[in-house]
């Protein structure tokens, strides 16, 4: 439907056993939807993307030598951390934004979009997932990023990063401990978010088929610039081989989620 790709894939060894998620890495759009009606100010805001996390997530995965998955349009246009019958995957108003391209959709174009972006997104996060675990025989780590802004509605927000789940701890008791081993930083657990989302990238992919992960949130302010990005890079880099090390997160095991029960 459109020259644009909705994802990028990074190359990486599948015999190390792990993946890299990054839902909202870009700000990108093709150029028909010119912008959703909104001024080029708001691509820069984290309303379009998760600022910081598509240099991060290159960092991480050229440092590991594992393959990972960049969502390749703006959270503006349809969401991939949402469900397809979730009602916000096309937001209207975000963060008090009005996006006149959104409002109204008519149910032809969202599941336009819902065809041509979301679910080639969601193919290759799945075709990753399924390629190391083949490659392995064993489950993948799973481990997602995203970044979150250092205020809402102008009170400071004191966690430098954050971690969110659902109901799987295996990877993520680990993925706390090793963070809060710096006196420095302050980890939040579920924070400024709850981790329990039916349909997102973390429940599709890996609460319904025990697979082990965990979500990584880090506030944007620490990695807005190349410095903060490699700074972080480097202190995530031996704590995700750490994690990747322990059998313990690569066997299949399915945790009921918080949000109810899975469909069949």
């Amino acid at each position: 439907m459109y020259d644009f790709e909705p994802f990028e894939l990074i190359p990486g060894n599948h015999d190390k056993g792990m993946v890299i998620l990054a839902d909202h890495a870009m700000n990108r759009l093709p150029e028909h939807y010119a912008r959703l009606g909104l001024p080029e100010r708001a691509f820069s805001r984290h309303i379009a993307y998760d600022i910081g996390i598509e240099g991060l997530t290159r960092r991480l995965a050229a440092a590991l030598g594992v393959p990972a998955v960049l969502g390749g349009f703006s959270r503006l246009l349809i969401d991939p951390n949402r469900g397809e019958d979730d009602p916000t995957l096309v937001m209207k108003i975000s963060d008090g934004a009005i996006i006149p391209g959104n409002h109204p959709i008519s149910d032809k174009e969202w599941n336009a979009r819902v065809e041509a972006f979301h679910r080639p997104y969601h193919r290759a996060v799945a075709e990753t997932i399924a390629a190391v675990s083949n490659a392995t025989g064993k489950a993948p780590l799973v481990l997602s990023l995203h970044s979150f802004t250092p205020a809402r509605k102008g009170v400071p927000r004191p966690w430098h990063a954050s971690v969110l789940w659902d109901n799987d701890p295996r990877a993520v008791h680990p993925l706390l401990a090793l963070l809060r081993e710096d006196p420095h930083l302050v980890i939040g657990d579920n924070e400024p978010y709850d981790g329990a989302l039916k349909g997102d990238t973390m429940y599709r992919h890996c609460m319904m088929t025990g697979i082990p992960h965990a979500l990584l949130e880090v506030r944007q302010d620490l990695i807005g610039d190349d410095p903060g990005i490699g700074r972080w890079a480097e202190r995530l880099t031996p704590i995700f081989e750490r994690l990747n090390a322990d059998p313990a997160l690569h066997a299949h095991d399915i945790h009921p989620s918080r949000t109810g029960p899975y469909s069949k």
